[in-house]
């Protein structure tokens, strides 16, 4: 735990400057944003699926429940 707290200490604003720089040396300007929008696209996604696997769930609840109360 102490080891995450001195990591996380040494970052400082030059240091995320730097990383901001190298990504924009790397990607380009016209790319970040295509890689943004991917990324956006992807945890929307992933969102969907997880609210779809939740009412997937309730609604095998709600159907074993109607069949215990038939009996």
């Amino acid at each position: 735990m102490n080891a995450l707290y001195i990591f996380l200490g040494m970052v400082g604003p030059w240091q995320i400057a730097v990383i901001v720089a190298l990504v924009l040396l790397l990607f380009g300007g016209k790319k970040i944003p295509e890689l943004m929008k991917g990324l956006g696209g992807g945890i929307k996604e992933f969102k969907k699926a997880s609210q779809d696997d939740d009412d997937d769930k309730k609604d095998d609840k709600k159907d074993d429940k109607k069949i215990d109360d038939k009996k």
